[in-house]
């Protein structure tokens, strides 16, 4: 609706007030920290609340695409001074219900598919995938693809206006940083039958030499699926010539993946939407890509540019982000504690022990 494509595009709404899905009843709805990416109220994260809406996630995908040569999976926002929204490729199945009545239909619909498939093949695609993590809108699954585009492609990892923890002089190194992996790292996964990676679909992506190198000639179609020769990536399992497969045009049309293993290779996560950052011979989810490159704060969850930070207990902090979670006092120099719950002052600790 290119209404909604209209609404601002600056800072996402606050979400004020939106019930957390891991507290329930017990927290009493959204309430923003102001560095922190987690609920006042209730000290879970984010994407516990589910803060973010369809437009808002096609609006943060297309911005990752842009510039980038996966530029022809968005679209130019209306009125948007050129910015692009995430083409997303929705599948409706309609089936009929025969009864002695008047025929009904059953609609299913998937939030997303992946492009450029016959419906037949992208129904295959999707019973490979765990009925729990199919994106069928109003299941679990839909809710599971919306969890995940905020764990594995946080919004402040791709846009400086969203950061708090940039200081001065660090927003050009964010830039480059994000240019480059858009440049050398950044991926989308496409579908297809073994043997036909890659064939017949490079129009609208630019020649350019490191495309090139990434394809291996005598697998990028050429060859007739046979049974058995094809091995999936990850389990080491032949893949059926009838099955659909993963291509990654990063490594090369000579490897495939099945759908369910096309994963992170830190996080085992399946990489959603098949977005994924490939890195050292493997495909990364963009978070665990960035931090494989910098360190992240563990204080506000956003990539450290600094030189100068605080480490402890193999985490790393913004220097202004060495806090106690429950009072703010910064801890450089001082006792704490640190758990699963976060870093604490002994005060606070003590009382929460209590």
């Amino acid at each position: 609706c290119p209404v909604l494509f209209q609404m601002s595009v600056s800072q996402p709404p606050s979400g004020r007030g939106v019930p957390c899905l891991r507290c329930r009843g017990n927290c009493t709805g959204f309430e923003p920290h102001s560095w922190r990416k987690i609920c006042k109220s209730c000290k879970c994260s984010q994407e516990d609340h589910s803060l973010s809406s369809d437009v808002e996630d096609d609006r943060k995908i297309g911005r990752l695409l842009s510039d980038s040569r996966y530029a022809t999976l968005t679209a130019r926002v209306k009125g948007g001074d050129g910015l692009r929204i995430y083409k997303r490729n929705r599948m409706i199945i309609t089936n009929p219900i025969v009864s002695r009545k008047d025929p009904t239909f059953d609609t299913i619909t998937y939030e997303w598919a992946p492009p450029g498939l016959t419906q037949k093949l992208a129904m295959q695609y999707m019973e490979l995938i765990p009925k729990e993590m199919q994106p069928v809108a109003g299941t679990e699954g839909a809710c599971y693809r919306r969890r995940q585009l905020v764990r594995q492609l946080p919004l402040y990892d791709q846009d400086p206006s969203q950061c708090r923890g940039l200081a001065e002089g660090e927003l050009q190194l964010m830039e480059d940083f994000v240019k480059k992996y858009k440049a050398e790292a950044l991926g989308v996964g496409e579908v297809a039958l073994p043997g036909q990676g890659g064939g017949g679909k490079e129009e609208g992506k630019p020649q350019d030499g490191s495309i090139a190198a990434g394809k291996a000639p005598e697998s990028n179609g050429a060859l007739e699926p046979t049974p058995g020769i094809y091995r999936c990536e990850t389990c080491k399992q032949a893949v059926p010539g009838d099955c659909p497969v993963v291509y990654a045009d990063r490594a090369g049309y000579s490897r495939l993946w099945h759908p369910a293993c096309f994963v992170c290779c830190r996080c085992a996560q399946p990489l959603v939407d098949l977005i994924y950052f490939w890195r050292s011979g493997a495909a990364w989810c963009g978070r665990h890509y960035c931090e494989s490159l910098r360190p992240r704060c563990a204080g506000c969850d956003e990539i450290i540019f600094s030189e100068d930070y605080q480490q402890a207990e193999g985490l790393a902090w913004h220097k202004k982000h060495f806090a106690c979670l429950e009072c703010e006092t910064l801890l450089t120099g001082k006792p704490f504690t640190l758990d699963d719950t976060g870093l604490l002052c002994l005060t606070c600790s003590k009382s929460k022990r209590l």
